[in-house]
């Protein structure tokens, strides 16, 4: 998803230096969107993978 928004950045640049406002304006709030759900989703694995480590841990003392 980081590729996708680093992917949706470079289109905006680009729209931008052709002189495409509008549409750079519009990708670049498509990466900041791509951006904030990699970046919820990477926290719930980060916080889920604790919790398993820990199960895991109690299951083998």
């Amino acid at each position: 998803m980081i590729k996708l928004a680093i992917i949706s950045l470079v289109i905006a640049a680009v729209l931008a230096l052709l002189g495409f406002g509008g549409a750079a304006g519009a990708f670049v709030g498509i990466a900041k969107i791509l951006f904030f759900i990699a970046l919820a989703v990477f926290v719930v694995f980060l916080v889920l993978g604790i919790l398993a480590g820990k199960g895991v841990k109690d299951a083998i003392d």
